[in-house]
């Protein structure tokens, strides 16, 4: 009965560590990084014709 019950626990606590690491990982996706708010390009003459 011993065995059975460690195995229980075991399945439990691994299914735990899967669901908590599964939901750390999503966590860590749905972070976004901090981004300037700059353009890459500029242009010096934006209104004027050529």
């Amino acid at each position: 009965m011993s065995r059975l019950l460690a195995a229980a626990l075991t399945v439990g606590a691994a299914a735990l560590l899967a669901v908590g690491a599964a939901l750390g990982i999503v966590a860590l996706l749905d972070a976004t990084p901090d981004q300037p708010n700059t353009p890459l390009i500029t242009y010096e003459h934006a209104g004027q014709e050529r």
